[in-house]
């Protein structure tokens, strides 16, 4: 399959993007080559839109550790479009609530942190902490240049970390990602993804859902 416009033959989040079209479907996006299809696959995706691209890192410091990236070839921050902007934007707080109360929404509540949704009624809200970090650059830790955002989430089971800079600037060790686990993970945020959309309808009517779906969105329905 060709790469999309604007993307390099030796980027592996281009390649990532041209596996996995936009999706009509919030999920699971459907890849349209054999190469998704190996084991392990090429990317566990979460989102696939005609701006951006969102999937389980390969080598994630957390569990949960998801990348959001732009699906044309963008080396740094300052070269999006403003199209892809809004879009980043738009998605943004949807991800992380579908990331972090997949992965720690049920430890949120049994570590006694009091989620938004008791005072809001929305059980949907995200409970925990985790960080959004973005790089440009070698010299600013981007080890891929290509836009991406990480969603890191935050288990309340790590150890105090006295050194600021490890909360604030995402770091951590990083390990392979577990094949099984990865399913699971990729499941969960996908129900949960559905459930955030369906939760965009509620609270901002059918003009909210067709800013943040465009023509993707468009007489669908998200059913769990």
């Amino acid at each position: 399959m060709p790469l999309p416009p604007h993307s390099l033959p030796s980027c592996p989040f281009c390649a990532i993007a041209a596996a996995y079209p936009p999706s009509s479907t919030a999920f699971p996006p459907a890849p349209t080559t054999s190469d998704p299809l190996s084991n392990p696959p090429l990317a566990r995706v979460l989102l696939s839109t005609p701006h951006l691209v969102a999937f389980l890192d390969h080598a994630p410091i957390a569990r949960g550790h998801v990348l959001i990236a732009t699906r044309h070839h963008r080396e740094k921050l300052s070269d999006v479009s403003v199209e892809e902007g809004r879009a980043l934007g738009a998605w943004m707080g949807i991800l992380c609530r579908a990331v972090i109360t997949s992965v720690l929404g049920k430890e949120g509540e049994a570590g006694g942190t009091k989620a938004r949704g008791a005072e809001t009624g929305l059980e949907e809200d995200a409970v925990g902490d985790w960080n959004v970090v973005q790089n440009n650059g070698a010299r600013a830790a981007q080890v891929v240049p290509h836009v991406h955002f990480h969603i890191i989430p935050r288990p309340g089971d790590v150890p105090e970390i006295k050194n600021r800079s490890w909360t604030v600037f995402g770091k951590g060790q990083r390990e392979e990602l577990d094949d099984e686990d990865a399913e699971v993970l990729i499941d969960g945020m996908r129900k949960q993804l559905a459930k955030e959309i369906e939760r965009v309808r509620r609270r901002e009517g059918e003009e909210g859902l067709r800013l943040l779906l465009g023509e993707q969105g468009k007489g669908r329905e998200y059913k769990l």
